[in-house]
């Protein structure tokens, strides 16, 4: 396991490229005919919505405590 610390701002500015390249995945994988490509942009979508989650659950754990 990775432990990475980054202060607000930079924590701000990771969600937003993520935000972004989620939502650039999305569209690629909907103009994409190629099967394997498809499934690879799913797998890379799926990596970046899960990583989302955490920071997004790492900062309703820390206000809370």
């Amino acid at each position: 396991m990775i432990q990475l610390e980054i202060d607000e701002e930079e924590r701000q500015i990771l969600l937003q490229l993520l935000d972004t390249c989620i939502s650039d995945l999305r569209m690629e994988i909907s103009n994409t005919d190629n099967i394997n490509y498809k499934d690879m942009l799913k797998h890379r979508k799926d990596i970046l919505i899960k990583l989302q989650q955490v920071i997004l659950a790492d900062e309703k754990t820390a206000t809370m405590t």
